[in-house]
């Protein structure tokens, strides 16, 4: 506490030497108009865009998605968008600068009825594309596919949100023994986190339904303990001020009357201080003990793609699956 009196001290005195009036050269009155802040301006109406391109894979079919999203002036769009089979949310990517995005999917067998939804931002409208009708075949092994519902999510800071992971098998009545698959994600902000209930999932052999895990996400808002506690120990921050602007004031009329005594009063006392430094408020170690750590610090703000991964092995091989979820974190509000 004392050492932070001396540095209060310190930068009172400089604060005052900075406040002194000095002479300021008369400043020309302008004649332009002050500007005034130009009104937003309506959303713009956007165009979304989805190409699907399927190949062959090992007897499985593979679909490279391509979405684009595109205002009315023709300039790219920010946010999420939404893959839907015949309705259904299976995937969620974010824009990129280009408003674009690219992902490979791993079809499960039969039809599907692909579509796009923009969800929109500030100043684009939603859209949705065409649908797109693609095939897939059936392969010859057991397999799964992976989907989730919602496939976007919004959380200010601090906050947490839910989705459905699905995973469905595929040709379960191949199985000799049941499958088990393992769901993670990847691709998190900083300060947030992902849960999966359960984590472990069970496909019967000659399974046909869908079963699902509930994925939670959470983030941080962070936290201003540290500097809080600190303002609450520190109840007189001006009082230690002048203590030690009295101390030096009284050196140096002493050394004025003493000057042959100076050089070593002077040399104890630097020496004193230093060690009174080291093992008081200065020392990091006290400052850690008696004010605790520093504030955490809040999921940053943005559009991220998470990355949804569903893998299941039977000792030599592993297969897995991908689908993924756009998160957008927005500022706490205060």
């Amino acid at each position: 506490m004392f050492c932070r009196g001396m540095r209060l001290f310190l930068a009172a005195a400089l604060g005052i030497a900075l406040a002194a009036p000095s002479p300021a050269a008369p400043q020309k009155q302008s004649s332009a108009p002050l500007a005034r802040p130009a009104s937003a301006g309506a959303q713009q109406a956007t165009q979304t865009t989805l190409l699907v391109d399927t190949r062959d894979v090992n007897g499985r079919t593979e679909a490279n998605l391509f979405l684009a999203v595109s205002g009315a002036d023709g300039l790219p769009a920010t946010g999420s968008i939404s893959l839907l089979d015949s309705g259904k949310p299976l995937a969620g990517f974010t824009l990129d600068p280009q408003g674009q995005a690219n992902q490979v999917l791993e079809l499960a067998p039969g039809n599907h009825n692909f579509s796009a939804v923009y969800m929109g931002d500030a100043t684009h409208l939603s859209s949705k594309s065409e649908v797109t009708p693609v095939a897939a075949q059936s392969p010859a092994t057991a397999g799964f596919s992976v989907a989730i519902a919602p496939a976007t999510l919004s959380l200010a800071q601090g906050q947490s949100g839910s989705a459905v992971v699905s995973v469905t098998p595929v040709n379960a009545a191949l199985l000799a023994s049941p499958m088990f698959v393992t769901i993670s994600c990847s691709g998190l902000p900083d300060q947030s986190a992902c849960t999966f209930t359960p984590e472990n999932i069970e496909i019967p052999i000659g399974a046909t339904a869908a079963i699902n895990s509930t994925m939670v996400l959470a983030t941080a808002n962070g936290s201003q303990r540290g500097s809080n506690a600190l303002l609450r120990r520190d109840a007189r921050p001006v009082a230690w001020a002048v203590f030690p602007g009295v101390l030096a004031l009284a050196g140096l009329a002493f050394g004025a009357r003493r000057r042959r005594y100076l050089g070593r009063i002077m040399l104890l006392a630097l020496l004193a201080l230093v060690t009174m430094l080291g093992t008081t408020a200065c020392n990091p170690l006290y400052n850690y003990y008696n004010h605790g750590p520093l504030p955490n610090l809040p999921t940053p703000a943005g559009n991220y793609t998470i990355q949804i991964a569903a893998q299941s092995s039977n000792g030599v091989t592993a297969s897995t699956q991908y689908t993924s979820l756009a998160l957008t974190v927005t500022a706490a509000s205060q």
